[in-house]
This record gives C-alpha cells, structure tokens and sequence, in this order.
C-alpha cells in the first residue's frame, strides 16, 4: 500500500476506500447519508427488532451533548457487535460515528468496500501495517474533527471462548496523543448469538449496556477500570485465571 499523505487537499488522488472520510472529501456526501438512512431503518426497524431483539441499558443523548469527541470501546466476539452498536446509537449523531475495521475482512471485495463505507462509515485497519499508516489516519482524524465517535474493539480480533481478553496497546495510544476519552459499552450475548466460526447470527436477546466515560490513561488503567465496570454487571465475562494474573500482577 502507498504512502499517504492524509492531510493533502487533493483527496482525489486517495484510494477509493478512504474518499468517504471527512477532512478529505469536505463536502456533503448525499450517496453515503442516503444508504446509511437506508441502512439504519433496516437495521433498528427489522433486523434489531424481530430478529435479534436488541435492549440498550443505557442514554448516549446525554453522553454526546458532553462528549461530542470519543473513543468508543467495547467488548468482541461477534460480527453482530459493530452494527448493534450502531443500531443502538440515534440515528442523529451518525454523522460522527466511525468504526475501525479490519481491511482484510470488510474491504475486500467491492461489494463489502461499499457497504463498509457508506454504510458503516469504516476505516480501514490494516492489521499487518508496519509503516503505521492506519494508527496516522486515526490520529489525524481525531485531532482534526469537532466531533467524531470512533468505534474500537481493544482486544484486537474476536474472542474464540466468549471471554473477554487483554486489551492491545492501540487503543491507549490513540486516546492519550489525541485526549480522548473513552466510553464503555459491554454487548451481553452477542457470543451466543454468533460465535466466531458460525455462518451467520441465530435469533436470541442482546443487551448493551453504556458504561462511564473514562478519561484518557494507560492500557493497564484502561483495561482494570473496564473490567470492574463489566464484573459489576457479569462477574462471568472473565476468564478465571485472566482475573488471577491480572490481580497477581497488581499487587506490589
């Protein structure tokens, strides 16, 4: 892949794939506002509704009038877990929310390229990047936009077990350079309803429960504070001898 240089006004000279993304375009994208209308009425009104029944515990109203900028992490073990985060976040504030996504997975074809970027607004992470091309593209957009709600699931890659893993450094990375918080989401199910190695979802209840907002720290402090926050709701989500290493090394 090309070196880019993210921050030219010639955006027409980017790959296809990053044309959708503000501060490159810069003007109002009428093909992405109406599949991503198209896109939410199918998923809150339908898919959301009568296949997966999806129950928010939790109000972003309030979250977004104080935290127009964000981090937003949460749990993974599903293909469900980006598209019920978005269902469940009003459809007003859907201008600001990206989501990072796996390049090799929701890029790779030109029907998935569409979909991913006009109707998730994805940005593609390409997770065999040396030259930290995809870690700039994150930085640059959240240090040059007013508002934006960026999707990331810390552990990397869906959990294999249901459980929920270590957390890479990435997401600390992008929150203390750029000093964004964090909001805490936990999906409560989304295993059971589609596990990795399963072709597609079967029909069943997911909850997502919005958490505190935390401000900018270390992965360390990052992964501790979200974990007594889901423990406090599932003491379950854990592996046990995660939660034993984990207490094992924080003790002096």
């Amino acid at each position: 892949m090309k070196n880019w240089d993210y921050e030219n006004e010639q955006w027409t000279r980017l790959p296809s794939y990053l044309k959708h993304l503000p501060l490159f375009t810069r003007q109002f994208d009428l093909t992405s506002k109406f599949f991503r209308l198209l896109w939410s009425l199918i998923l809150k009104y339908w898919f959301f509704k009568f296949y997966i029944r999806l129950k928010v515990v939790g109000d972003f109203h309030e979250i977004h009038k104080n935290y127009p900028k964000l981090l937003v992490i949460a749990n993974h073990a599903s293909h469900l877990d980006a598209v019920s985060i978005a269902a469940a976040i009003p459809f007003r504030y859907w201008g600001d929310l990206f989501i990072a996504a796996a390049k090799d997975y929701f890029f790779t074809n030109p029907l998935f390229t569409f979909f991913s970027k006009h109707c998730l607004g994805a940005i593609p992470i390409d997770r065999k990047d040396k030259k930290g091309e995809a870690v700039q593209l994150c930085l640059t957009l959240l240090s040059k936009l007013e508002a934006i709600w960026l999707i990331i699931f810390p552990e990397g890659t869906r959990s294999p077990d249901g459980f929920i893993g270590q957390f890479k450094r990435g997401v600390s990375l992008f929150s203390e350079r750029t000093t964004t918080p964090l909001l805490f989401l936990y999906l409560e199910g989304n295993a059971d309803l589609w596990p990795k190695g399963r072709i597609f979802a079967v029909p069943g209840k997911l909850t997502l429960h919005v958490g505190p907002v935390c401000p900018p720290g270390n992965i360390e402090l990052i992964y501790e504070r979200y974990r007594d926050w889901v423990m406090s709701i599932n003491p379950n989500a854990f592996r046990e001898d995660l939660i034993s290493s984990d207490d094992s090394a924080a003790k002096p």
